[in-house]
């Protein structure tokens, strides 16, 4: 195990990877609209920059922050950790990861909009309320806890890099939602009105159904690997540290 980075440089790379992360998913979905009419190539597009982006980005990352990305892995792994599930961060790095991980959603936001010319800030008018937009989003995410902290436990926590970005590009097609799955993300995309945004008002609905996707992720983890051996270094491919894995 490498030695840990200072928390502010963790910090700063939860912030870097998030807005890189989001630049790739409203860059693309901009593209994509400039590019095509259909819907469903926009789609792909869009799907597939995100599988490349996010893939890269927990390679290169992964060794310096645990690269989460997304406050729904960053609570999941503080949780367990407490919980005595194995390694995770805690209440004080948690607390520095998240705000960075929301202030880079937007900030990722504001610079795709720059590259393509669009305002820099202009709330999404794309409504994304309903039950079963939700339901999709509890799916999502409680799917990506899985996945991550099931690596984990098996020991297969390497393979994270190309089983997270797969499974994002998946739940993009098999979820009604589209997969959002990451808090921050999804606030960073509310203030773009693009192909990925997300109307503010559609936020908060979004959110407490990744977190309650969150909750059951971490229950289905519990229930199908059970408890790890105490000596087991919790490595999600994005890093040495926590478990990680984004969600976009």
């Amino acid at each position: 195990m490498t030695e840990m980075a200072p928390l502010g440089r963790r910090a700063a790379v939860e912030f870097a990877g998030t807005a890189a992360l989001v630049a790739v998913v409203v860059g693309s979905g901009i593209q994509a609209t400039q590019l095509s009419q259909d819907v469903g190539v926009q789609l792909l597009a869009n799907s597939l920059a995100t599988v490349f982006g996010l893939g890269v980005l927990i390679t290169l990352l992964g060794p310096v922050s645990g690269a989460h990305f997304n406050p729904a892995v960053t609570l999941a792994a503080w949780w367990t950790g407490r919980r005595g599930g194995g390694e995770g961060p805690s209440l004080r790095e948690a607390a520095a990861y998240v705000p960075a991980q929301i202030a880079g959603a937007i900030g990722g936001a504001v610079l795709a909009d720059a590259m393509f010319a669009e305002p820099l800030v202009r709330w999404s008018s794309h409504d994304r309320s309903a039950p079963h937009l939700w339901l999709g989003e509890v799916v999502a995410t409680a799917g990506l806890i899985l996945l991550i902290f099931g690596l984990s436990r098996t020991g297969r926590a390497h393979f994270a890099p190309l089983a997270v970005a797969t499974y994002i590009g998946a739940a993009y097609w098999f979820t009604s939602s589209t997969s959002f799955a990451n808090p921050a993300v999804t606030i960073g995309r509310a203030f773009t009105d693009t192909f990925a945004g997300i109307a503010p008002a559609s936020v908060l609905p979004f959110i407490a159904a990744q977190l309650l996707g969150g909750a059951i992720g971490i229950a289905l983890v519990a229930v199908l690997f059970g408890r790890p051996a105490p000596a087991e270094d919790v490595i999600v491919a994005h890093g040495e540290h926590h478990p990680a894995a984004s969600g976009r």
